[in-house]
C-alpha cells in the first residue's frame, strides 16, 4: 500500500460573482510523513478570470496530477473547506455520470478530476474554512497570493508552511498549535 498523503487545499477568486474579470488562485499543502519527519511541499495555480468553485476542482486535478506523475497509485487524504468539491466527490458524483453529466457546472472539469481520481484512495474530508485551522489558512494563503499575483508554481516546490505558522505565532496566534501530532 502506498504511503498515506495529505493535501489541505483552498481556493480564492477576487471578486467572485462580479461582473468584471475575477482573478482565481487555489493552493495546497502537501504532507507525506517519513521515517524522519513530516516531508512538505506547496503547489498553486492562478486564471485570470474564474470563480471560487472552478478553483476547488482545479486544486484537486492539479493535486492527483502532481502526486501521480508516472502513473503512481495514490493514498490520498484531500482536505478542503470547498463543499462543493468534497459533496461532489463523495456524493454527487454517481448521480451527475447517470444523468451523463446533465444541468452540471464546470462538467469539464468534473469530468477530468473524475477520470483522474479513478483507480487512487483517495478519502475527500470538508474542513470548515476560515475557523482557525493552520493548515487551511496556509492553503488559503497560497490561494490568494496565487490569485493577486496571477503566478503558479509550475509542480511541486519546497514548502513555506513552518515559517508561515512560525511568523503566525509571532502574532500570537496558534501558540499552541504542534505541525507534527
Amino acid at each position: 500500500m502506498p504511503t498515506r498523503i495529505v493535501v489541505h487545499a483552498d481556493e480564492a477568486c477576487l471578486g467572485n460573482g462580479a461582473a468584471r474579470a475575477t482573478p482565481g488562485g487555489a493552493g495546497g499543502l502537501v504532507e507525506i510523513n517519513k521515517p524522519d519527519g513530516v516531508a512538505r511541499r506547496d503547489f498553486y495555480v492562478a486564471e485570470p478570470d474564474t470563480t471560487n468553485n472552478r478553483m476547488a476542482i482545479r486544486s484537486a486535478i492539479l493535486a492527483i496530477e502532481l502526486l501521480g506523475e508516472g502513473g503512481r497509485r495514490l493514498s490520498l487524504d484531500f482536505v478542503s473547506d470547498s463543499e462543493y468539491l468534497v459533496k461532489g466527490m463523495n456524493e454527487w458524483m454517481r448521480g451527475w455520470k447517470r444523468r451523463d453529466w446533465r444541468n452540471v457546472k464546470n462538467p469539464e472539469l468534473w469530468q477530468e478530476l473524475d477520470e483522474l481520481a479513478d483507480g487512487h484512495d483517495i478519502r475527500w474530508q470538508w474542513v470548515r474554512g476560515h475557523d482557525e485551522h493552520p493548515k487551511n489558512e496556509y492553503a488559503d494563503h497560497l490561494a490568494t497570493k496565487a490569485a493577486r499575483d496571477q503566478v503558479s508554481s509550475d509542480g511541486l516546490v519546497e514548502s513555506g508552511f513552518l515559517e508561515w505558522l512560525a511568523g503566525q505565532q509571532g502574532k500570537g496566534k496558534y501558540a499552541d498549535y504542534d505541525p507534527n501530532p
